[in-house]
């Protein structure tokens, strides 16, 4: 559960209620609206992170009543670190909270208290979320397509049946920690990412740190294969490229079933000791356990590729967030906007995988309807940007988890607030085509600002274009 002090946010009201999830087992989630006093006649519902267990009281302050939306979030149902999900064993009901149920039925109240206690109905409703947060946005576009007029998600993790075996089976390219594939924090951070740097650093046209777009990067790590003699502390093992090689790879099943995205080269300063401890793994572990096998001393050393089979076969809670079809929320009806942002520097959930939904909606709205899918739906990517926030990168732009890490937005215009520009777009129907995020120094505002970039829109990549390097006029997005 997050925490705010309230002291600097402008008058409002806060209703703590239990929402009845399920009469029939007796459950309920802990659900919060927040009611500004200077209410501007929106609604914001914000999503959680990993496994929930809490009401994101930060991002209802800081996002919600900050700008005036009567805004809502809910544990999902359960009380637990977003890190753990023990409290699934051997309870569906309470995953099929988690997955949708208590979210979905928190907002059907959140909305009827909204009107009863403001006296007047709500003029439009919008939702903001990142990672699983990203996921459940994603789910209510696909599931219920009228409680939203605009929606942002970032990074999401829509499809958790791939997920948690990539999360799996990324992590046994190097493990054990005592295999001859091990790479630890300081091969990473002092090894391979001064090589990527030194590679692909310069491919947007500046060197400054940053990979503008990874996927023109063909890193080449066989340039660190240690040679006779040499400090094995600064070089790698033939094991150690081959391990590279995966991981930098898109995963496919044996029969070449296409499974998830790659790590992308340029964001190995955030992965702990060979991936070892990394969010992904230890959230992908208690899901085998808990949602999957119902076995809570199942370890990675019993992973088969199996189990992503059973997984599909399950969908634990019906959570996978994956169906392409966003008609009737995007169609004519209905006119929903949706945003969605992933960091190219993105250490617990591949960027491939927010890119492969949004190709997917693409081709089958393409196929199947008269839509284009610029009129409804825009990916962005930040590069340098870190899981949700973080990174050294334009990474402060208005979303989840920014501003209650100390990196607000530069402003609440929707240049640089990508809360106002989904506003913006279906109030105004002035479409977002590049926004504007700042990189604070240290990644806090108090050390002051260290640049300002556009964000572009996918599959355009940022790209420099001459002049002063920390204003967003010497950037192109092309």
């Amino acid at each position: 559960m997050s925490s705010i002090n309230v002291a600097d946010l402008p008058a409002f009201c806060r209703v703590e209620l239990l929402v009845t999830t399920n009469a029939t087992a007796n459950s309920t989630c802990s659900t919060e609206v927040w009611l500004p006093d200077n209410w501007t006649g929106r609604f914001l519902t914000v999503g959680d992170g990993g496994f929930a267990g809490g009401v994101n009281v930060a991002e209802l302050g800081l996002l919600a009543v900050a700008q005036g939306f009567a805004g809502v979030s809910t544990d999902t149902g359960h009380l637990s670190t977003e890190g753990s999900g023990s409290w699934a064993l051997d309870d569906d009901n309470a995953i099929i909270d988690w997955a949708w149920r208590a979210l979905h039925l928190s907002i059907v109240a959140g909305k009827e208290i909204v009107r009863r206690y403001y006296g007047q109905e709500i003029n439009k409703s919008y939702y903001i979320g990142c990672s699983t947060g990203g996921r459940q946005g994603l789910k209510e576009v696909q599931s219920f397509p009228d409680d939203f007029d605009g929606v942002v998600v970032g990074s999401p993790a829509n499809w958790q049946t791939h997920l948690q075996d990539w999360g799996i089976r990324m992590s046994l390219n190097v493990l054990p920690a005592e295999s001859p594939s091990f790479i630890n924090a300081s091969t990473w951070s002092n090894v391979i990412h001064p090589e990527v740097l030194r590679q692909c650093d310069a491919l947007d046209g500046l060197v400054d740190g940053i990979i503008s777009d990874p996927r023109i990067c063909n890193f080449r790590p066989e340039t660190l294969t240690c040679r006779p003699g040499q400090d094995m502390a600064t070089c790698l093992t033939l094991p150690q490229i081959d391990a590279l090689h995966n991981i930098y790879s898109d995963y496919y099943e044996a029969n070449q079933t296409w499974i998830f995205g790659p790590y992308y080269p340029g964001g190995e300063e955030a992965f702990p000791d060979g991936l070892v401890g990394n969010t992904t793994l230890s959230i992908a572990l208690d899901w085998f356990r808990y949602f999957v096998l119902n076995d809570s001393t199942w370890t990675i050393d019993q992973y088969d590729p199996s189990l992503i089979a059973l997984a599909e076969e399950i969908n634990p809670g019906q959570a996978n967030a994956i169906s392409p079809n966003l008609t009737a929320f995007a169609g004519s009806g209905r006119n929903g906007k949706l945003m969605q942002y992933v960091g190219w520097a993105d250490q617990l959930i591949s960027p491939g995988n927010s890119i492969h939904y949004y190709e997917s909606v693409h081709a089958f709205m393409t196929s199947n309807t008269d839509m284009e899918i610029d009129d409804f739906y825009r990916l962005y990517t930040i590069p340098g940007m870190n899981h949700c926030k973080n990174g050294y990168g334009a990474n402060a732009f208005g979303s989840v988890e920014q501003a209650s890490s100390g990196m607000p937005p530069m402003s609440y215009a929707p240049e640089y607030n990508i809360l106002a520009a989904i506003v913006q777009w279906v109030e105004e129907n002035i479409a977002p085509t590049t926004l504007k995020g700042v990189y604070y120094n240290n990644n806090t505002a108090n050390s002051g600002i260290g640049f300002v970039r556009p964000i572009c829109k996918y599959p355009q990549m940022l790209q420099y274009n001459g002049g002063n390097q920390t204003s967003p006029d010497s950037f192109i997005c092309a």
